[in-house]
């Protein structure tokens, strides 16, 4: 079976029902530098990108960069950066050529290349998705952690940098320097305000390095917030055999997505110059908070829930969670409490939204792991869960439901499910959470040891006495009955 290249599309063309690129890649140029090019941002900015390609032509062509592993170069790199996107949705799948990615480079091989190749005149967009833990910042103030070791690093080595916002420094101060505009910055994290909260950290790691540089930052970098929506799992090989399947052609980095897209950007770019991504559907808006509000909250909130209770009754995936009854009762519950703390983005409601929700969650053709989703706890619950829980109890109102997540991520944390089944910690900040939990004593003093993590829960929620006594009944429970027991109430 030959593999996916430019060279086996033209002589081994895939059948009729399979997209390919209609326009001239030869007229592409490196225009959008991505840092962390995995799966998500390849079924999903990628693809937006491909659509106007499709419509308008153009060449915005994208360069990715991989931050810590060879994987993505050595497998996209012998097709020519071709790469297949599978649709899956409850009808069936159907399948696409994306052809404007032009190569991989790997950070660690070659900074210096890297560095250059952000700060070359032809780079107009820097987009990223390197995960919560990416920034080296700390997830309950948003400041940069400046004890990181690899931002300690950056610090001292500012022309061969390792994360990141080390890498952007390092570029933005080539462009000054050469008096070349900047590029802009378009974050695609889960993180909120994830512009204004990348451009605080740029600036301040620009600080320590060259005060001149964080001024100019400030004053000319466009650092515009989105907010990205699209479950994409992880790829495994029954999905490379059904891509080879549909196509012909063997192709080692596919992407796997479900139908539903979303992506909602600030219209903020240096001199205007962008792709016209609404031509593919994204919306373009001058404030993006309030979408990303509904989506963290509401989406990311309930799939770190949904990934807890259900890694510790047994279920693998979040379509086989949601269809256990007692975690969809839990699910209506936690959206109940989530809903009135959420202003919704204008002309949309919020049932209609968690409606929504629960259909994506529930697409059988899509086999989101829970262990994916609950990996990185402590940088996801800061913003999914915790500030929808101090809005509730600056409210007076009860927490059951986000106390109960919580709690399941604390008995996540323990390392067992309840057959006895190992649970596998991958977290930034494991070795503290380890260290809270060997700290001594019975399952209660567990528990306050972590909740008393100063990086996750502030220094407000540990004093607060009814959201610990909310956690502990949950956990209580947890203990007593079990996820699905706790779960259905």
């Amino acid at each position: 079976m030959p593999r996916l290249s430019p060279d086996a599309l033209a002589a081994h063309p895939p059948p009729a029902g399979v997209a390919l690129p209609r326009y001239d890649r030869a007229r592409l140029s490196p225009a959008i530098v991505h840092l962390g090019l995995g799966a998500f941002f390849r079924a999903h900015g990628a693809l937006l990108t491909e659509d106007v390609l499709n419509a308008r032509g153009g060449d915005w062509g994208i360069v990715g960069v991989s931050l810590q592993r060879p994987d993505q170069r050595d497998r996209l790199g012998p097709q020519g950066g071709l790469y297949t996107a599978l649709e899956r949705g409850p009808g069936g799948a159907r399948a696409r050529v994306v052809g404007n990615l032009l190569g991989v480079h790997v950070a660690p091989e070659d900074p210096a290349g890297v560095v250059a190749l952000l700060a070359a005149p032809e780079t107009r967009i820097v987009s990223l998705t390197v995960t919560e833990k990416g920034y080296c910042h700390d997830p309950a103030t948003g400041r940069l952690r400046e004890d990181h070791p690899d931002i300690r690093h950056d610090l001292a080595s500012p022309d061969a940098p390792r994360t990141a916002v080390g890498f952007l420094a390092a570029a933005l101060r080539r462009r000054r320097d050469a008096g070349l505009r900047p590029f802009t910055v378009l974050c695609c994290d889960n993180l909120p305000d994830n512009g204004a909260l990348l451009a605080g950290l740029v600036r301040a790691f620009a600080a320590r390095v060259d005060p001149g540089l964080a001024d100019w930052v400030a004053e000319a970098v466009p650092f515009p917030s989105t907010m990205v929506d699209r479950i994409v799992p992880a790829t495994v090989e029954d999905d490379r055999a059904e891509v080879q399947a549909a196509t012909g052609l063997r192709d080692e980095a596919p992407v796997v997505h479900e139908p539903f897209r979303q992506w909602v950007i600030e219209d903020r770019f240096e001199g205007g110059d962008r792709p016209a991504w609404e031509l593919a559907g994204a919306q373009l808006t001058a404030d993006v908070r309030p979408f990303e509000h509904m989506k963290l909250r509401l989406l990311n909130g309930a799939h770190s829930a949904l990934a807890y209770l259900g890694t510790l009754a047994g279920h693998r995936t979040i379509v086989e969670a949601v269809g256990d009854p007692a975690l969809a009762a839990y699910l209506a519950r936690l959206w109940a409490e989530v809903r009135p703390m959420v202003p919704p983005p204008p002309g949309q409601g919020l049932e209609a939204y968690t409606d929504e929700l629960l259909a994506r969650f529930g697409n059988p053709a899509i086999r989101h792991l829970t262990a994916q989703i609950a990996m990185d706890g402590s940088q996801k619950l800061p913003q999914r869960l915790l500030s929808t829980v101090r809005e509730r109890l600056a409210a007076g109102l009860p927490i059951p439901a986000l106390a109960l997540a919580v709690a399941a991520w604390a008995r996540h944390a323990e390392g067992l499910d309840e057959t006895g089944a190992p649970i596998e910690l991958r977290d930034p900040l494991a070795p503290a959470i380890r260290a809270a939990l060997a700290s001594g004593g019975d399952a209660k003093a567990r528990l306050g040891a972590l909740l008393g993590l100063e990086a996750i829960f502030g220094t407000d929620l540990p004093a607060h006495a009814g959201f610990r006594a909310a956690v502990a009944g949950a956990y209580e429970r947890l203990l007593a009955s079990g996820a699905r027991a706790a779960a259905a109430g």
